[in-house]
């Protein structure tokens, strides 16, 4: 069994106006990666292209050690996808979507669906057009739960939710993962959920790759330091990922902020948030 459940090489896609610029990253089996970036980074387009919903303009998609085109019918037998937009008919019933995908997967397990339906209290035979969003993204992961899948793709899946219901859903993919054989995939602008569940982080901005790393890795060693002018004029560019200047301070984020810490004993300095090296990496000046 490979080790990588996917792997996306030099992945890129160009619309003239926006271009996905040769994305690059793993994910093992048994681990949640969370896609994180701004509106408009190339977190949808890079999992449509994951998913063929896009024709990608150069790289390679492998999932199950497959490739992701020449082998797809035998590759999405094996993925599970929720979107942040319910894409069933709204006038089914979930009793006749379970019907209608019975015949789409070789693998469709009816008491399986049926048992998520009743644990996720999803009324059976009450047509889709009348469920809240967080009960159309539980049917969802209903379907895409009872078919074998061994990869789950989330795409702004929790976007929208009630906090009850995204804890739930950050359940759901836990446990989906404990058996180390499968594997999630979900874009986010929700970094709390991300640093609750992901165990791997990337970061898309401008439709580039600016870094794909273990979340731990992350929040251990990321900071966010505030100074004062004399110890900002002071630092080596080395020292800095991004800044930013405020009324009376400079506000500096380092990827070692031990060392930073050690360097500049007059700063304070603390842990970094997922959202802050966004917003330092996306709004930040770089020196």
């Amino acid at each position: 069994m490979a080790q990588n459940i996917l792997e996306v090489r030099d992945l890129t896609k160009d619309y003239g106006d926006f271009k996905l610029d040769a994305v690059s990253f793993s994910l093992p089996r048994g681990c949640i990666m969370g896609l994180i970036g701004e509106n408009g980074a190339g977190k949808s387009t890079t999992i449509n292209c994951i998913l063929n919903e896009t024709c990608r303009t150069g790289g390679e998609v492998r999932i199950f050690d497959r490739d992701a085109v020449a082998d797809e019918v035998a590759v999405k037998e094996r993925v599970g996808v929720v979107f942040d937009e319910n894409h069933f008919p709204d006038i089914f019933t979930p009793d006749e979507i379970g019907a209608f995908m019975s015949g789409i997967y070789a693998h469709w397990d009816g008491a399986a669906y049926r048992a998520r339906l009743e644990a996720f209290g999803l009324p059976a035979r009450k047509a889709i057009r009348v469920f809240s969003k967080g009960m159309k993204v539980k049917l969802a992961f209903a379907v895409a739960l009872s078919h074998g899948a061994e990869l789950l793709i989330l795409d702004e899946a929790t976007s929208g939710l009630d906090p009850v219901v995204r804890d739930d859903v950050l359940e759901m993919l836990i446990d989906f993962v404990q058996d180390e054989r499968h594997s999630v995939l979900v874009s986010s602008h929700i970094t709390s959920d991300l640093e609750k569940a992901a165990d791997y982080i990337a970061f898309l901005h401008e439709g580039k790759l600016i870094f794909c790393r273990e979340k731990d890795e992350l929040t251990d060693c990321f900071g966010v330091a505030s100074c004062g002018s004399a110890v900002f004029q002071s630092l080596e560019p080395s020292e800095m990922v991004a800044y930013r200047r405020e009324d009376y301070q400079y506000r500096v984020l380092t990827n070692d902020r031990r060392a930073f810490a050690k360097r500049h004993p007059e700063a304070i300095v603390g842990p970094a948030t997922l959202e802050e090296i966004m917003l330092f990496y996306v709004k930040g000046d770089v020196q």
